[in-house]
């Protein structure tokens, strides 16, 4: 929007209408460009709506990865647990086939000490001592099953242990496989989280470039806009202006004035404090850096606003985009201020006034600062310092 006061005021420095007339032709070429550059930020911007849709996807991407790696570390957590249960019902177990084994030894033992206690001997006269011989087969054959008996079931138990033995070990495997699964998946949903929160970063700043472009797209439009209102009016004044000198007889004499002598002696148009200075500044909104053609002076909301020096009122706007309420003076020989952001208009086109009268009062339409006066001075085209110009 600096640019657009540059044009404006470069179109109300033309004192004759033969040099409107060529300034109008410069200025509609310069239209041309900022209606150029507006379409270029715009394809700029859908170009940068297309990175975005892709990173995006790859966002999207991401995150259906990093679910899928949760629900399979949830699975392993759950595969872990029971595994941990299993084991511990399985040691528990084998204690038990242990004791089971240990008892039977220690019957197996007992059995072979009274065997050993009764002795041969003894054990002979027990053979013997039936009145037949079917009685000592029936007692033979007892002897014979009973140590069988305790064969058998001493292997049993030696079995039980064995395969107990062997579910322990690969429920073991099995879990430690099972961890090093869940640290891998750790491992891949740390590397997605990452990768996650850096795509999340590249789609919130490829959409804030798009954003400023689209930002930039508008107010160039904006810009251009506005310069064709003001083409469109001044087109009306010249027409009116020439008609009426040709009526008259005469040709249009330029506005003249003293403003150049005033330079570090101008009251300021409102007390406040300064929060724009001339010069580069970065843009509150969108971080770019532009030029500030003037100053920005804080202060409260209908503060009367007072003409720098004496002059002639050359144009007024309600809304003429960043500026908001705005109205320039004339000061003759080329010097113009200008002033921006008011919140009432107390002036009208054409009228003279002195220098301290009131012309406005402050506000903050248009304004990306708060309530504040923007205020600028101006020879031809060419910006000024103000504070150059205030004392």
């Amino acid at each position: 929007m600096r640019r657009l006061a540059l044009v404006l005021i470069g179109l109300l420095a033309a004192g004759t209408a033969l040099a409107q007339d060529s300034l109008e032709a410069a200025k509609r070429q310069e239209l041309e460009a900022i209606r150029r550059e507006a379409r270029e930020k715009r394809e700029a911007a859908a170009q940068l709506k297309g990175q975005e849709n892709k990173a995006l996807a790859q966002l999207r991407r991401t995150e259906r990865e990093l679910n899928l790696t949760h629900k399979r570390l949830r699975s392993l957590d759950q595969r872990q647990r029971s595994l941990d249960s299993r084991l511990d019902a399985t040691r528990v177990d084998l204690d038990r086939s242990v004791l089971s084994l240990q008892q039977q030894k220690e019957r197996l033992a007992r059995r072979l000490r009274n065997l050993y206690k009764f002795g041969a001997a003894r054990e002979l006269e027990f053979l013997l001592s039936p009145r037949s011989f079917a009685q000592l087969l029936a007692r033979w054959d007892f002897l014979v099953m009973i140590a069988e008996q305790d064969r058998i079931l001493l292997q049993d138990v030696q079995a039980r242990k064995e395969a107990v033995e062997t579910n322990k070990q690969r429920l073991e495997i099995n879990l430690s496989e099972t961890e090093r699964n869940a640290r891998r998946t750790t491992r891949e949903n740390d590397r997605l989280a990452t990768l996650r929160q850096l795509r999340a970063s590249t789609v919130t700043t490829i959409k804030s470039q798009r954003e400023t472009y689209e930002a930039a797209a508008a107010e160039l439009e904006n810009t251009a806009r506005a310069i064709q209102r003001l083409l469109t009016q001044l087109e009306r004044r010249r027409q009116q202006e020439s008609a009426h000198e040709r009526a008259q007889g005469r040709e249009p004499q330029p506005y003249t004035g003293d403003f150049a002598r005033g330079q570090g002696q101008l009251d300021w148009p409102l007390r406040g404090s300064l929060v724009g200075r001339f010069g580069p500044e970065r843009h509150p909104k969108w971080g770019t850096v532009t030029i500030n053609n003037g100053i920005d002076i804080e202060t409260e909301i209908g503060t009367p606003v007072r003409s720098v020096a004496k002059g002639r009122v050359d144009y007024t706007s309600e809304d003429f985009g960043t500026y908001g309420q705005m109205i320039i003076v004339n000061h003759g020989d080329g010097y113009y201020t200008l002033y921006g952001h008011l919140s009432e208009i107390g002036v009208s086109v054409g009228q003279e006034v002195a220098a301290g009268q009131v012309i406005g009062n402050s506000g903050d339409s248009g304004s990306l600062k708060g309530p504040v006066l923007h205020f600028e001075v101006r020879k031809g085209g060419t910006s000024l310092d103000p504070e150059q110009w205030l004392r």
